[in-house]
Formats: structure tokens, C-alpha cells, sequence
């Protein structure tokens, strides 16, 4: 017999921009999204102000909604949080209050993600190291975006149960001469140095700075939000060394950092790499030093390099991760 459907509203609330859907369950794993829409985050005051201008959509207007679950860019603490990356406290039981929702849970955004990992196709990821997954092995999920989030899925009994980490903010860790360069610039600038001032959009600007002796050949603005982009771009049009040398640092900072967290979780299971700026940038992924980094971590080198690893590209992963976890949960 079928399940009954039941309607679930979904969020990933960004740095940059919010993602709400209200989606479908029914007898398999995956919900299906019925609307989805884009919000600018920074162009309202809160998450609750968003909700309710969803909430008067045409496609939306009149569901019965049983639960939500938003995933957000922070920690979250006795069922709410304060976003890394923007001005706002977000609480569960505002939200439920508010909307007269019977259960309301926030993830964090990258355990958010986690969820969505077991039902991701064949067709939404990209595959950058074969591998070969273990049966009972843990997955890792890393993503640089606004900011870096790192999460893990543990195997429990073949169970995978996605945890949250704010891993993004250890600290970073210097291999090479202009790594070490790059600390002492950050920490001048900063106060110190994690990893998120060097995997993020942001990030790669920090990276800009630092290999930039003469006038960027693009002619990029860092001072311009979407100077991280340019960046990319004009690094894989090889129309500027320095930029080509800043990609390529954040290439080979992302791969290690990836196998970092793989050796953390001990990932047999497979690592994923998630987030908005991978997928834009696969090309310079693709090119073979991503997993050399990935790799380098003697004497578990050959563990790693049996570890499959795989970009993510559908966009909208986080959102489909808590809508599995709203339309899963009793």
C-alpha cells in the first residue's frame, strides 16, 4: 500500500540567496518538489518575512503543510541559530508559531546536504576519483560557497545518519611556501587563519591578493561582489597568470582540505563535494590536482585513493535535503 502524500516545506537559507520549496512525499525516498523559488537573502530583514511572501504564492497558497525544515549557514544550538554569513537569528519555534506548523527543524545547511546524498542520481554527480565505495563505510560531504561547510554521514548499522560539523572554521593549514604566505597575510588581516578565508568566494579573493605582483591582465575589481566569479572565469580563459595561480591554489587547498575530512571520517564511503562554486568551476577540478592534493596524506594515501569522490552539481541539494528530512521524520 502506498503512503499517504503529505506536503513539506523545505529551505536552504545562504549566504547569498534563499532557496524555499514546498514539496510532495510519497512511497519513495525522494519528495517531489511541486514549487521552488529564489530569494535574494540580504533583500529582507528575516527568514519569517520570506516564508510568508512563499506562503502567498499561487502554487503554495492553501497547501496543508505538516512540517518544515530549513537548512542554515551556522551552528545550531536548543533549536535555532545565528548565521555565519548574515545578520540574522533564525528560531524554530518562531517559525512554527508563527505559521502555525506542527514541527519546524533547522539543520545545518551542509547536514542539510547530507541527506540529500543517498538519493542523489547518477546524472547529478560528477565523478572525479572512481574509487571503490565500502560497504558500512562513512561518507563526507565538503562545500565551498558564501562560505565552507563540512559534514559527514556516518554508517550505523547501514544506516547513514547525517552530523553536523562547523569545520569550515578550523584552522587552515599551510603545505607549500605561498600557503604559508598566505597564513601570514590572513592572520595580518584577520587575526588568524581558517579555512573558510581561503575556500569560499571570499576566499579566492584572499587568494587574488596574494598572487597578484602586477595589475590583474582582467582588469577585476576585488572591491565587486561578483569579483569571486570574474576570478574563476578569467582563470579558466587563461586570461590572466595571476588568476590562473589564484584558481589554482584554491584547486589544490579545496583537494586537500577534501582529504582532510576524509581522513576525519574515515569516508570508504565516498566524499562529496558540494556547494556553488564547484560545479562552476570542474573544469579546473577535473584537471588531476584537486585529487592529487586529495591524495597526498602518506601513509593513507592508498586508503584515499580508494575512496571514490564526486562533485555535485544539482544546484538545489540542500533544499532537497531537508525536504527528505521533513517528509522522513514522524
Amino acid at each position: 500500500m502506498s503512503r499517504m502524500t503529505r506536503m513539506v516545506l523545505a529551505g536552504d537559507i545562504g549566504g547569498t540567496k534563499t532557496l524555499l520549496g514546498l514539496f510532495a512525499s510519497g512511497d519513495g525516498p525522494r519528495p517531489r518538489p511541486v514549487t521552488v523559488r529564489v530569494f535574494g537573502t540580504l533583500d529582507y530583514g528575516d527568514l519569517l518575512t520570506i516564508i510568508a511572501e512563499f506562503l502567498e504564492d499561487d502554487a503554495v497558497k492553501g497547501a496543508s503543510i505538516e512540517a518544515a525544515c530549513f537548512g542554515v549557514a551556522g551552528p545550531v544550538i536548543d533549536e535555532a541559530a545565528e548565521m555565519t554569513n548574515v545578520p540574522w537569528k533564525i528560531d524554530g519555534r518562531r517559525v512554527a508559531s508563527r505559521f502555525n506548523f506542527a514541527r519546524v527543524t533547522l539543520l545545518n545547511d551542509l547536514q542539510a546536504m547530507a541527506y540529500a546524498v543517498p538519493v542523489l542520481e547518477a546524472s547529478e554527480v560528477h565523478v572525479l576519483q572512481d574509487g571503490q565505495a565500502l560497504a558500512g563505510g562513512n561518507i563526507a560531504i565538503i562545500a565551498a560557497g558564501t562560505g565552507l561547510g563540512e559534514a559527514m554521514l556516518h554508517n550505523v548499522n547501514g544506516r547513514f545518519i547525517p552530523v553536523a560539523s562547523e569545520g569550515g572554521h578550523a584552522d587552515f593549514s599551510a603545505r607549500t611556501e605561498r600557503e604559508m604566505a598566505l597564513v601570514r597575510d590572513l592572520t595580518m588581516r584577520y587575526g588568524r587563519a581558517d579555512v573558510e578565508r581561503v575556500l569560499s568566494g571570499p576566499g579566492l579573493v584572499n587568494l587574488f591578493r596574494i598572487t597578484h605582483d602586477t595589475p590583474c591582465a582582467a582588469r577585476i575589481d576585488v572591491s565587486h561582489t561578483e569579483a569571486p566569479a570574474e576570478i574563476s572565469a578569467a582563470a579558466l580563459a587563461r586570461r590572466c597568470n595571476g588568476c590562473v595561480a589564484a584558481l589554482d591554489m584554491f584547486v589544490e587547498v579545496y583537494g586537500a582540505e577534501a582529504g582532510n575530512l576524509a581522513l576525519r571520517t574515515v569516508a570508504t564511503g565516498g566524499v562529496f563535494v558540494g556547494g556553488g562554486i564547484a560545479p562552476k568551476i570542474l573544469p579546473a577540478l577535473a584537471n588531476g590536482a584537486f585529487i592529487r592534493a586529495f591524495r597526498a596524506k602518506p601513509p593513507l594515501d592508498a586508503m584515499l585513493t580508494a575512496m571514490p569522490v564526486k562533485v555535485i552539481l544539482n544546484p538545489e541539494a540542500g533544499l532537497l535535503g531537508a525536504a527528505v528530512f521533513a517528509a522522513s521524520a514522524p
